[in-house]
């Protein structure tokens, strides 16, 4: 499809999608989201890229627990090294990015099935692109933003999935195309200089993953996650019939405190508070606010939002992340805009997060974060 054809086609196709999807229509009278309010988790179970090191898996009893909460939505970031076959004593090769590895796809399916029968919307995701990835860990042989092959292996593993899944509503799936794109120096290398991904890149990339999975079903809803690691609204898809996905981790010092990853300077830290003077800025819901703003405003112009990812590492003192994440949650919601915790069971879930400073209620053999869980439950 030529892009003039696609772009005259969004209007048809978000006309059908109000159609047949009621649940995407205004969920909230102030925000006018087009995306219903989500609320749920992410799901680690093929976020390696290496499966042997891959996450316990997600059991039918946890759909379970999700459901009897309350909860509506997950997300599945993948790494798509996870469900191909290549020798991995070496780095992978541009030819082998192709070779789908049908088992683990079949494994990643098991658990979408899962999720559906527990009436779960599924957002799939690829957490690590052909090409990028916001983590180190894995050499890419290309990089998705500079290299047509990289783009086009991108659109080839969005059309597999998309195929996958033709006969499926967009009520029950969705894919958010890339997890969280920035312009990297080394794309091996997590810590060298970022910067915003060029808007007419960006809106390159969208168009034509879109293309390759609408291909296959005109109704598919797709996501694509801020600029700048998720942060900051995409005005160049705006006029596309793409949702956007924002981020639950502002500011940083909160979210991320002491996180190895997203620091390269772990100890000299100030001890987060909320609200509260950290460091040299002072720590408030007006700075949330302003953070979210651009974010409301883009629901107002009919834009559909989702917070994909939110939460906070099990460094941040308990009640800090209790105070701060009560204000995150409530401005989302207040304006529509559901929420997917980063993650259901780990670090920065509601089970077994082993943080140093929690009561945890025992939960079938779990160690479950109530306070948390009851914060969660109330939006």
């Amino acid at each position: 499809m030529h892009r003039r054809t696609f772009i005259k086609n969004t209007g048809t196709i978000a006309a059908a999608s109000a159609a047949i999807l009621p649940e995407l229509a205004f969920s909230a009278p102030k925000a006018k989201n087009k995306l219903p309010k989500w609320k749920g988790f992410n799901l680690l179970d093929f976020f390696s890229p290496d499966p042997a090191s891959a996450r316990k898996a997600t059991t039918e009893e946890q759909f379970k627990w999700m459901s009897d909460w309350g909860f509506d939505f997950v997300r599945i970031p993948m790494a798509y090294p996870a469900y191909v076959k290549f020798d991995r004593s070496r780095n992978i090769t541009p030819e082998e990015v192709y070779q789908i590895d049908e088992r683990e796809v079949d494994r990643i399916d098991k658990l979408v099935t899962m999720a559906h029968k527990y009436n779960m919307h599924v957002s799939l995701n690829l957490h690590r692109a052909p090409g990028y990835c916001v983590n180190a860990g894995f050499h890419e042989p290309y990089n998705l933003w500079t290299d047509q092959k990289a783009l086009d292996a991108f659109c080839f593993h969005w059309n597999m999935w998309a195929k996958r899944y033709a006969g499926v509503s967009a009520k029950n799936i969705s894919f958010d195309l890339l997890n969280e794109p920035s312009m990297r120096a080394d794309m091996n290398d997590q810590h060298s200089k970022r910067t915003s991904v060029p808007g007419e890149r960006y809106r390159k990339l969208a168009l034509a993953a879109s293309e390759a999975i609408r291909k296959e079903n005109p109704m598919h809803l797709i996501i694509a996650d801020g600029n700048d690691v998720g942060s900051s609204v995409i005005p160049e898809l705006a006029d596309l019939d793409i949702g956007q996905s924002c981020r639950g981790y502002h500011p940083g010092i909160i979210s991320h405190y002491k996180a190895p990853w997203a620091m390269k300077d772990t100890e000299n830290v100030p001890e987060p508070k909320w609200p509260g003077q950290v460091g040299d800025q002072y720590l408030s819901r007006a700075m949330l606010e302003k953070f979210y703003k651009p974010w409301i405003d883009l629901v107002g112009k009919g834009v559909g939002v989702h917070c994909g990812e939110c939460g906070c590492w099990n460094k941040t003192p308990h009640d800090v992340f209790l105070a701060w994440f009560g204000d995150v949650l409530d401005i989302l919601t207040s304006n529509g805009i559901g929420f997917s915790l980063w993650e259901f069971s780990g670090d920065f879930g509601v089970l077994d997060s082993r943080r140093e400073d929690v009561t945890y209620e025992d939960w079938h053999g779990h160690k479950l974060d109530r306070k948390l869980l009851t914060l969660l439950m109330k939006y």
